[in-house]
């Protein structure tokens, strides 16, 4: 007990980036591949570091792209190693055809994204589009909001990903230049922890000449129906699994997170969901809105796949008005966001509050707790007024008026 207070208090200066390039080598990696695509860069740069200065014995694999990163890691996954990529944007994009091979393969690769805007316009900066784009290729999907649940996040994806009843792959997120490329202290575990908490043992499928099997073959129409009703159910019934596993991490290093997390929401008449680093200023926005009679509360959406339903009805469902932060656009739907629309469909047959949609922060447009203070108002105007629109507020669009 002495030995884990002791490590618990080795703090680092870390970006988000170095952080989760930290988790990867304290959950003791066999194989790295990772094609650079800003603002990711920096995390497989410093693994090549790690490994380089002996801190990580581990292979990595440099490829011409993104598509090859991916594929490379499920080759080795394959083979019964713990494997590791990271991406962002347009490169997780390229992924798009062998994310779907990968949860199809039920192989525990990990992967981390530093979330980017999508071209064009060409942006290298910050928003949610690509991992929304995502959402339904069969990953368990955790958004993270600061350095240190990152570097949790990755250590605990291993956990989840290779627990037996569960076999999918994970990919941890976070706000790509607002969190990647910004320092904050971070409590690192060390090394052990992939002893204590992650212990390597196969508890997957491998290729094995010794045991011959065979591994992403053509299908019949008579199997491939069963092949994707059995991955819905494995993701459906890996939130518990998600659940315990944040559960003893927090038991064993004092940190947890849950899958929804909330702040003054006991006795407020209204909230706002949102997702990774915006949670933070969310929280601010509250006390401010608080000061002028508004019982508002601020709501977090750290796990989006699979859909924590009954942990958010059981925050949202006394709450007057439900106002919903989505970075990314599902063009041609009403509202325009993904998870308020994720989130409308879940309860339609509950007694839910009138959900309002917000779209802001596209290309990293700047949001400041003003900003959220000006959502939360502009939500409890609606509410009052009984005048919730259908349709998505688009915040900070230039010449637009609210």
């Amino acid at each position: 007990m002495t030995a884990v207070i002791e490590r618990r208090k080795e703090m680092k200066a870390l970006s988000t980036n170095k952080a989760v390039a930290e988790a990867v080598k304290d959950s003791d990696v066999d194989v790295v591949a990772a094609y650079p695509i800003t603002p990711q860069t920096t995390v497989v740069e410093r693994i090549a570091e790690l490994i380089g200065e002996g801190q990580l014995e581990a292979e990595i694999i440099h490829v011409e792209s993104e598509h090859s990163a991916l594929s490379a890691v499920i080759g080795a996954s394959a083979v019964g190693a713990r494997v590791f990529t990271a991406t962002a944007s347009q490169g997780l994009a390229l992924m798009h055809e062998v994310l779907h091979i990968t949860s199809g393969l039920r192989l525990p690769v990990v992967m981390s994204v530093a979330m980017r805007s999508l071209s064009a316009p060409i942006s290298i900066f910050n928003d949610h589009s690509d991992v929304m784009n995502q959402r339904d290729s069969g990953w368990i999907m955790i958004f993270a909001s600061t350095a240190q649940e990152a570097y949790d996040s990755i250590i605990q994806a291993y956990r989840i990903a290779e627990n037996p009843e569960v076999l999918l792959p994970v990919m941890v997120t976070y706000d790509g230049y607002l969190m990647s490329h910004t320092i904050e202290p971070v409590e690192v575990l060390g090394k052990y922890v992939s002893e204590e908490y992650i212990p390597k043992k196969q508890t997957w499928n491998v290729l094995d000449p010794d045991k011959p099997i065979t591994m992403g073959t053509i299908t019949s129409p008579d199997y491939y129906y069963e092949f994707k009703y059995s991955q819905a159910v494995a993701l459906e019934g890996s939130l518990p699994h998600i659940i315990k596993a944040d559960e003893d991490f927090r038991k064993l290093y004092g940190r947890g997170y849950g899958v929804v997390d909330s702040y003054r929401l006991e006795d407020a008449e209204i909230a706002v969901l949102a997702t990774s680093s915006y949670y933070i200023n969310l929280k601010y926005a509250v006390d401010e809105v608080r000061k002028r009679g508004i019982k508002a509360g601020a709501i977090k959406l750290r796990v989006y796949r699979p859909f924590p339903r009954e942990q958010l009805y059981s925050m949202i469902k006394g709450l007057s008005a439900l106002g919903v932060i989505d970075r990314s656009v599902s063009f041609g739907m009403t509202p325009s966001g993904p998870i308020a629309l994720d989130i409308m469909s879940s309860y339609r047959y509950r007694d839910a509050p009138p959900v309002q949609s917000f779209i802001a922060g596209l290309g990293q447009r700047r949001m400041l707790i003003e900003d959220f203070v000006k959502i939360f108002e502009i939500l409890e105007k609606r509410a009052a007024t009984n005048s919730i629109s259908e349709k998505s507020i688009f915040y900070g669009v230039k010449g637009v008026e609210l």
